[in-house]
């Protein structure tokens, strides 16, 4: 049986699947009355699943008519991923952020999955094995090189 967590992420997938803009605004506190959970558990569900490595921008409000914003990133062409792919590494990245980009593009058809796997193999902070930041800062700059040489190739 999935654990709530992924109920939450797939419900709200759902949810943006269906809004013709991409966009939705839910209230925390309502969502978690929904799934019978405390409202911690929505802000895990969005800051680990819902990232901009994966493809969403989130924006959140605070206060008594506060709300969160969530919008799926449309990568409809190769303008727009190479876009995205500078917008989303800078000089250094995780490995966490790097699996979630690759992720994103092998989702939405830019790399195979064949592709996907030697570039997690790659990045992956076993075979880096370097002190933090230089790890980080190296992983970015592989990252960077190999997905831009694969896009400008297609």
């Amino acid at each position: 049986m999935r654990n709530v967590s992924e109920v939450i992420e797939q419900y709200l997938k759902q949810v943006l699947q269906q809004s013709p803009e991409g966009i939705i605004e839910i209230q925390r506190n309502e969502l978690a009355d929904q799934f019978n959970c405390v409202p911690s558990q929505i802000n895990y569900v969005i800051s680990t699943r819902f990232t901009l490595e994966k493809g969403y921008i989130v924006e959140s409000k605070r206060g008594g008519g506060g709300y969160i914003r969530i919008q799926k990133i449309e990568l409809n062409s190769h303008g727009a991923v190479l876009d995205h792919i500078f917008q989303t590494i800078s000089t250094f990245m995780d490995q966490t952020a790097s699996e979630g980009l690759i992720y994103q593009l092998r989702e939405g058809g830019f790399i195979t999955t064949r592709e996907a796997s030697l570039m997690k193999a790659a990045v992956d902070r076993e075979v880096l094995v370097l002190k933090l930041p230089l790890r980080d800062e190296i992983r970015a700059k592989l990252l960077k090189a190999m997905l831009i040489s694969l896009l400008s190739s297609k």
